[in-house]
């Protein structure tokens, strides 16, 4: 059996304090390989965005082992990131998922681009990210002249972070379960690159 739901998160902003501190204790390159060969056992599932400034076992000061992470642009949730947050919980009893967003996303200053702009052109793949972030952020008002472009970015970082809260939670039976029997949680958390704090939504 894998830690607690709450343990895991308890280590994970310990561990965030830590790194925004700059007193990071794990070494992430050279700590554990071998005692890993025979298996795994995560304490957190992190779908977070692929941006090169956020890596999740960096920003929360964890070693080898520790994070079961999935990477792609605007942390949005798509077939193959059900598939492996299902995995995860499923293979290593893995009781904590955290859907995490950052300040200054590219992938949701796209949308919110091609939403203000349709005729703007993205390659199809391009497209299929924009799409599955649109919904996220159709209710807010993007014409809204007394929001700064910078406000604007950030409300829609945290209801991009929900609604992939809201994919995960429904868009999988084993993954609804898990939460309906409360076996796991999942939650949301938002990364400042200006701070290096983790903000986490319950």
């Amino acid at each position: 059996m894998n830690i607690s739901a709450s343990e895991a998160l308890a280590q994970l902003k310990s561990g965030n304090q830590r790194f925004a501190s700059g007193s990071p204790t794990h070494q992430l390159a050279s700590i554990g390989r071998a005692e890993l060969l025979d298996g795994q056992s995560p304490k957190a599932v992190v779908l977070g965005c692929s941006d090169s400034r956020v890596p999740a076992e960096i920003i929360f000061d964890q070693g080898l082992g520790d994070l079961f992470v999935i990477r792609v642009a605007g942390n949005i949730v798509a077939p193959s990131q059900i598939g492996s947050v299902e995995f995860a919980v499923e293979q290593f009893d893995t009781r904590l998922v955290v859907v995490l967003g950052h300040s200054r996303c590219g992938a949701i200053k796209a949308a919110i681009g091609a939403m203000r702009n349709p005729e703007t052109q993205h390659s199809r793949n391009m497209r299929s990210i924009v799409d599955r972030i649109r919904p996220a952020i159709q209710d807010l008002n993007l014409e809204n002249l007394y929001l700064s472009e910078d406000k604007l970015a950030e409300l829609a970082v945290k209801a991009n972070i929900f609604y992939s809260i809201r994919q995960l939670r429904h868009a999988s039976p084993t993954i609804e379960q898990f939460t309906r029997e409360s076996r796991g949680e999942i939650i949301g958390a938002e990364y400042s690159l200006e701070t290096g704090i983790v903000t986490f939504f319950r």
